[in-house]
């Protein structure tokens, strides 16, 4: 492999494809997201929260590390180095780990309220990052639906915080970080690759927790807990993440991250399908508030 020796960032990657395929691949890394709550909880059945969270990343950078090395991929430019370790913090480090300690005393509908606000934070911070300012429109369309996931994840819960929320509300801004910064680096990397070599550059970090917790923690194998790892691993960190950035780099991280108005009530449907939990009469309603928050923030700009 070879380093880029240019000092300056290249062009932005050109995209060909049918139109609506940034939309379509942001919606898939979505869909992959929604499973991640319920796939974390399972882990939590055979694994303690430190070794789950480790041994994920580990998992994770071993696939990215295999693409990489059979793409011939470069090694990133220097340019791109502070960039990809704010990705790494943010979704490969903070938001698995913060999630999966809140996961141990909140349920999984109960720890979507962070992906109710985690559309609107990362529009916010890409805002404020790349300089682009989307229309009061779109901020308003945004904020409703916000406000529509937040009311109807709470009232799934129960009106109330959980000891969790610390760990849930830590995990949101650390995450809307990693979005917006690997979106940024998407438009001049691979989205594979930005994920690829966050992965690769924790894993020294991440293989020193997988010894640690394994060595701290119980651990129960079983069917739920190893599929959980699994999925948390190649679904949710390498082919969402995957997906997302590419989506992202396509049609812009504040009309991609107003899709993930939807991710919260997926994870509820899940909950209900994986988990056994219950879910609300008022779930088809609130879907459909959701729905249309999201058709007006993919037509404004």
């Amino acid at each position: 492999m070879t380093a880029h020796n240019s000092a300056t960032l290249p062009a932005p990657i050109a995209v060909k494809g049918f139109p609506g395929r940034g939309t379509a691949l942001a919606s898939l890394g979505v869909l992959t997201f929604s499973l991640t709550f319920p796939a974390t909880a399972w882990g939590l059945e055979s694994f303690g929260p430190w070794s789950l969270a480790a041994l994920r990343s580990v998992l994770a950078a071993a696939l990215a590390g295999a693409f990489l090395l059979a793409r011939r991929a470069p090694l990133p430019g220097r340019e791109h180095w502070a960039g990809l370790a704010v990705v790494a913090a943010g979704v490969v480090v903070g938001f698995p780990l913060l999630t999966t300690l809140a996961l141990q005393t909140s349920t999984t509908s109960h720890a979507a309220v962070v992906v109710g606000l985690l559309p609107l934070t990362t529009a916010a911070l890409s805002a404020a990052r790349t300089g682009v300012r989307p229309s009061r429109t779109f901020w308003a369309a945004a904020a409703a639906g916000a406000a529509v996931v937040l009311g109807f994840t709470l009232a799934q819960s129960g009106g109330s915080l959980s000891a969790g929320d610390a760990y849930l509300f830590a995990a949101l801004l650390v995450c809307a970080a990693g979005y917006t910064e690997g979106g940024r680096l998407a438009r001049t990397l691979p989205g594979w690759q930005v994920i690829g070599w966050a992965l690769v550059l924790c894993l020294p970090l991440s293989l020193t927790g997988s010894v640690l917790g394994l060595a701290y923690e119980p651990v129960h194998l079983g069917g739920h807990g190893l599929a959980g790892l699994i999925w948390a691993a190649a679904g949710s960190t390498f082919l969402g993440l995957y997906v997302w950035y590419r989506g992202m780099a396509e049609i812009g991280a504040p009309r991609a991250s107003q899709l993930q108005l939807a991710q919260p009530l997926l994870t509820l449907v899940w909950s209900v399908a994986l988990l056994g939990e219950h879910l609300s009469p008022a779930a088809p309603v609130a879907a459909c508030a959701v729905l249309a928050c999201i058709v007006v923030t993919q037509r404004v700009k």
